[in-house]
């Protein structure tokens, strides 16, 4: 008898691989800038300092990561900075250094940076996959979903998502470039908060939205926890579109602040008053804060990004979180090195224009201090702030990045000035 033929094997289809329960990143930055000696009519207690100087900052932080529930994770985020600041972090509205937190020390600082938990709900429309990232799981996603955060993380890590200029520990380190100039945004001295974030994220628009608290007093560490009295809200509104085939980005960000803040014109009126110089520490009461920006990101080759910001802010009253810009417009790129065989390198330039407004200016003519200016007087110019670097990665984990960068007008003063300043970053992260 013919022996029978075996059945082939039924297919199997290979498994999913398990989803991490846990990620593990770290990063560590230290930035060394040195600034030459510059001109000045005149100084002022707030003035970047005229002389020869040199400033550093080294940071560290680990992202600790839970997967908790489906869609659900917990980030932990334990931080350790130091570092010197020019003059200190007085002078500019676009200062040289995001790394450098408003409260330094020479001695290492530790803190909690993030501690947020992160919902997403899947809508449908396809699925696309995110990338293992610090504060992120790897993981597919609905093209379509709903995203909750809340918790103790920061306002930039949700809103104005820049991929080619918005992070200092990898491209541009002045602060013309974190996020737009005029934006106010809500936060500690270190740039963190508390808040809840919601956003939709659609085929190719997305809407966010989000609260958070305010500082107790100008760019203070301790955050005033009546977030129905005194809170920063948020609203953004994303469009994504192909540009002769590339992919772009369209942003249209709001921005309204209440907390007790102190108007220029109240100031300057007091001071009149009672002969004395203005300062807004005299007049704070409740005040709302308004602005709005728009943004633009479109990939112009494999190789090259561009962005383009313009923001303005009503300007009538102490700068509360952020740094001294009412108006400001941006522009820079990034091109990566695959364009001259070395793939993982960058080389970035950008320009700023930063602009007061007519209150903030007089303030600051008739001696008043802000958070970051003051030289006693005024003579007022835009400031414009160009910068440059190259970083430099010979393997996958390290970046070295030589920068420059020049300001005209330091301080919306032409009687100073310009001031350069040199610099090299070096980064690490797994």
């Amino acid at each position: 008898m013919a022996q029978e033929e075996a059945a082939p094997p039924a297919s199997v289809e290979p498994p999913t691989p398990a989803e991490d329960v846990f990620a593990f990143h770290g990063q560590a930055t230290y930035v060394w800038q040195r600034k030459p000696a510059f001109n000045a009519a005149y100084s002022g207690p707030n003035s970047l300092g005229t002389e020869r100087a040199k400033s550093y900052s080294f940071s560290t932080t680990l992202d600790l990561g839970l997967r908790l529930w489906r869609g659900a994770e917990f980030h932990f985020n334990p931080e350790v900075t130091q570092g010197v600041p020019f003059s200190e972090l007085h002078g500019m509205g676009g200062l040289t250094n995001g790394e450098l937190a408003k409260v330094s020390s020479t001695s290492p600082v530790f803190y909690r940076a993030r501690a947020f938990v992160r919902q997403t709900w899947g809508l449908g429309g396809g699925s696309e996959e995110l990338e293992a990232d610090f504060n992120q799981f790897a993981r597919t996603v609905d093209k379509r979903r709903v995203v909750l955060t809340a918790g103790n993380f920061g306002v930039l890590d949700v809103f104005d998502q820049n991929e080619f200029g918005s992070d200092p520990r990898t491209q541009f380190m002045n602060w013309s470039f974190l996020t737009f100039g005029a934006f106010d945004y809500p936060a500690d001295a270190r740039g963190y908060n508390w808040g809840v974030s919601l956003e939709y994220i659609g085929d190719d628009w997305s809407v966010r939205i989000g609260r958070f608290l305010q500082p107790v007093e100008s760019n203070g560490l301790e955050l005033d926890t009546r977030m129905f009295e005194h809170y920063g809200d948020i609203l953004e509104l994303e469009k994504r579109y192909k540009l002769a085939g590339r992919p772009g980005t369209a942003r249209l960000l709001f921005f309204r602040n209440k907390a007790r803040m102190g108007a220029f014109s109240d100031a300057l009126q007091f001071g009149i008053a009672n002969n004395t110089t203005p300062d807004v520490a005299d007049v704070r009461r409740e005040h709302a804060k308004t602005g709005v920006g728009l943004a633009f990101l479109q990939q112009v080759t494999d190789s090259l990004g561009v962005f383009a910001r313009a923001s303005m802010s009503d300007d009538k009253t102490e700068t509360y979180a952020f740094t001294e810009v009412g108006k400001q417009v941006s522009l820079g790129g990034v091109l990566k090195g695959s364009a001259w065989g070395r793939a993982r390198d960058a080389l970035g330039v950008a320009v700023a224009v930063n602009m007061l407004g007519s209150d903030h200016r007089a303030y600051l003519a008739a001696g008043g201090q802000g958070a970051f200016l003051g030289d006693g007087a005024l003579n007022y110019g835009p400031e414009q702030v160009f910068e440059i670097y190259y970083s430099f990665q010979p393997f996958k984990y390290l970046s070295i990045s030589p920068d420059f960068q020049y300001v005209r007008n330091p301080g919306y003063n032409r009687d100073r000035g310009p001031a350069k300043f040199y610099g090299v970053r070096f980064h690490a992260e797994f």
